[in-house]
């Protein structure tokens, strides 16, 4: 099986990432704040149990994506989920994405070291040359967050898609490429390491 097919278990000191399944969709509801979609193209239209299993449902059935289930490394609580997607493997890139967390996991641990874990995956056992995140302008706190774990600011994808409430979004590019990886790993375990 190549890897790029491969539904990874990647393990840090503080959180656990592993295939989202059905089985533990529950939790994932309990722990998602509902507010968590507003800048989400594809959120779910409503917030209920039923919206948010479909919009699960429908992240899952897509070939391109794998959803992870980040979970506490030593509880083994679910605080989040995030997913590699939009893979290209022939062109060896891909996108981190549709992350979330736990109201109580913000602003902790569990970002930087899921960021470590998954660029790991995809620059060391990928072999990526580029890995893209994007946000919706509009959300300030992922913004910081991106930026502040080492990834460039590419630029503003004017009107880029339209939200499910008719809004047209401009979207927020960032990306780390393969030599700016080494910098980037750096200081991700420089935050970890304090």
């Amino acid at each position: 099986m190549s890897t790029w097919t491969q539904k990874p278990t990647l393990e840090g000191r503080f959180v656990r990432l592993v295939p989202m399944g059905m089985e533990r969709f529950d939790e994932l509801f309990r722990v998602t704040p509902p507010d968590t979609f507003v800048y989400f193209p594809g959120g779910p239209p409503v917030w209920s149990r039923e919206a948010f299993q479909r919009f699960v449902e429908a992240m899952l059935g897509e070939s391109n994506r794998r959803m992870m289930l980040i979970t506490d490394a030593r509880s083994g609580a679910v605080v989040g989920s995030s997913s590699f997607m939009d893979m290209r493997p022939t062109h060896l890139g891909l996108e981190i994405g549709s992350t979330w967390y736990a109201s109580a996991a913000r602003g902790t641990m569990v970002n930087p070291e899921s960021k470590l874990l998954m660029l790991a995956y995809a620059f060391d056992a990928l072999g990526c040359e580029r890995v893209q995140l994007k946000c919706d302008w509009r959300n300030e706190r992922s913004r910081r967050a991106i930026a502040k774990m080492g990834a460039t600011f590419e630029g503003v994808l004017r009107k880029h898609m339209i939200m499910p409430d008719g809004f047209v979004r401009d979207t927020a590019m960032f990306s780390v490429i393969k030599s700016e990886w080494p910098t980037v790993r750096a200081g991700l375990e420089k935050r970890l390491a304090s």
